[in-house]
């Protein structure tokens, strides 16, 4: 699996595909009464807003969660565990793991989601742990992608020096 995730038309495909994946949040916000669960870390204030959601905006805001935010974790995640494999050497595998935590969280925390929207369980709780989590795993595994293409580019300019 990390030979294939080092290919660059993999790199390239996967940060493609978060590009094309990311805007379409924004493009659905009105579907679901114009915010999303991803951005709040209480469980009260999450049951506040499934409160608020009518039966339409429940469903949309699940199928959201279930296919378009399951895709892009596994495209930001996968490109930025990628970009640590390719360019950081036999440290690849340590530098990946924070985004390989972070695809982890992230579907954790819609899976958790998924259950409140669809009213099959209530877990919101623990949003209060996972949502900053998520967030804090995504911050470190960019700095480290962006270190990563830092490296890339340097030995670009090596490369045609050479």
């Amino acid at each position: 699996m990390i030979a294939v995730l080092k290919r660059t038309p993999v790199i390239w495909g996967l940060f493609i595909a978060q590009l094309l994946i990311f805007p379409c949040f924004a493009l659905f916000s009105d579907a679901v009464g114009g915010r999303y669960l991803d951005t709040i870390t209480t469980g009260e204030g999450c049951r506040a807003l499934i409160a608020g959601m009518t039966e339409a905006q429940r469903s949309a805001h699940f199928w959201i969660t279930v296919l378009l935010d399951t895709a892009y974790p596994l495209a930001y995640g996968g490109f930025f565990a990628a970009m640590a494999l390719r360019f950081f050497g036999r440290y690849g595998p340590l530098a990946a793991l924070p985004a390989l935590a972070t695809i982890i969280v992230d579907l954790t925390e819609n899976t958790v989601q998924a259950l409140a929207l669809s009213g099959a369980a209530d877990a919101l709780d623990a949003k209060s742990w996972l949502t900053p989590l998520k967030f804090g795993l995504f911050f470190l595994a960019a700095a480290i992608a962006l270190i990563a293409l830092v490296i890339a580019v340097a030995h670009l300019f090596r490369q045609r020096k050479a």
